[in-house]
């Protein structure tokens, strides 16, 4: 598929957008100019373990922290296949510069569904401010009067070192301690403690350390039901800002996945490029690998299964959309198809990295080789827990089935 970027922009209906808010051709734009930049900086990202300081600038200078934050703010409330054509572009140029952008707006959509009061906390005083996520329950909660006490370690919280706030999994108990909901805490920044825990093979510069509560008091109004989420219901007062009706489960999952697609074609140009240059194959007669029938049938194979998985991530992503758009909460199978989706198009990515791993041969792991990086990048990325193909292939065909005994409420 070609990387054009396609002519989709943001329609302006009802209400007229603020003046920062772009098109999606322009925001695309944007993020394909920063790609030299994010490449030179990709060997410090990983060296230092988190994303070199002037690619967090670039991407703030141009407006990609603000895909999904509300126009009422200065955001660009852009559509959910904006945010993966996005997110994957700038995964051409640094794997973990992308995952913090893609994790950094997806928080940001997550922020913007609870209520007014909660997001004037967040970004009244400061319309770049950024959001990261935890959904993973790890805490213990007190009830106390006006909201709950929480304290908790959450690990892998991608981007907490560039954000100012935080989502945290939490439960929600009642003033006997009984658990009556699972709930999402949205937290600043400064009253938690990052552990620097995040010590890896692949997708190291995202900085995915974890976070520390300690007594940590929630207000109500920064309480978000993740059962209620799950239905589609959620605090915000704004019902007709399409983006934030979105169904939960499938903007967290799908997101995860758009880098990993940009990874896939940053391993095709890369391979292409080697090829154009006249790189050889030892031990055979071929001075020229590109004359080989054998690197045709694989370079071929691979751009099929890049198309492949971007077929998978654009439909999902309209999914997510068209439903939103319509004001109607996805239908259980259609959530269950995204689920499945994800970990295709992670699965179909990283095969297609493997093959062009094979045509460029053992070259490909010298450490100058960005090749290696991509790969372990790669590797790392699509095997997130909520991409699990595995447990994506049960329950949609548990779904397909109609079985109603399914392995995870996340759907």
């Amino acid at each position: 598929m070609s990387r054009e970027a396609r002519e989709d922009p943001m329609t302006t209906t009802a209400a007229a957008p603020q003046p920062t808010a772009a098109p999606a051709t322009a925001l695309k734009e944007s993020a394909r100019a920063l790609v030299p930049l994010l490449k030179e900086n990709a060997g410090r990202t990983e060296a230092d373990r988190r994303v070199a300081e002037e690619n967090i600038a670039a991407l703030s200078g141009a407006g990609l922290f603000r895909l999904t934050v509300p126009r009422r703010f200065g955001g660009h409330e852009t559509d959910f296949r904006t945010f993966m054509e996005v997110t994957c572009e700038l995964a051409h140029g640094c794997g973990s510069t992308a995952w913090v952008a893609m994790l950094i707006n997806g928080a940001n959509w997550m922020a913007a569904l609870y209520p007014e009061q909660a997001q004037q906390e967040v970004w009244g005083g400061d319309p770049d401010a950024r959001v990261c996520s935890v959904l993973t329950p790890s805490a213990t909660s007190r009830a106390v009067d006006g909201g709950l006490v929480v304290s908790g370690r959450w690990g892998f919280a991608s981007g907490s070192l560039h954000s100012q706030w935080a989502t945290l999994a939490i439960p929600v108990v009642d003033a006997s301690g009984q658990q009556t909901d699972q709930g999402l805490a949205l937290v600043p920044m400064h009253e938690l403690r990052i552990e620097d825990t995040w010590y890896v093979v692949g997708m190291r510069g995202t900085g995915s350390n974890t976070l520390v509560a300690d007594k940590v008091f929630v207000p109500a109004h920064r309480i978000l039901s993740i059962t209620q989420g799950l239905q589609g219901v959620y605090p915000t007062e704004h019902k007709g800002e399409a983006l934030y009706r979105a169904a939960l489960v499938p903007v967290s999952s799908l997101a995860m996945v758009g880098p990993q697609v940009g990874l896939a074609q940053a391993g095709m140009d890369a391979v292409t490029d080697s090829l154009a240059k006249g790189k050889g194959i030892s031990y055979t007669f071929y001075e020229r690998a590109s004359e080989a029938p054998s690197t045709h049938i694989q370079l071929a194979e691979a751009a099929q299964l890049i198309d492949t998985a971007m077929l998978h991530l654009l439909r999902a992503a309209d999914d997510i959309d068209t439903w939103a758009a319509a004001g109607e909460n996805m239908p259980f199978e259609t959530r269950a198809r995204v689920r499945m989706d994800t970990g295709y198009v992670a699965r179909r990515s990283r095969e297609a990295l493997d093959l062009l791993l094979s045509i460029q041969g053992a070259g490909s792991f010298a450490e100058a080789n960005p090749l290696q990086r991509i790969w372990r990048d790669q590797e790392t990325a699509s095997r997130h827990a909520i991409v699990n193909q595995a447990i994506a292939g049960e329950l949609y065909g548990r779904a397909l089935l109609g079985v109603e005994e399914q392995v995870t409420p996340f759907i």
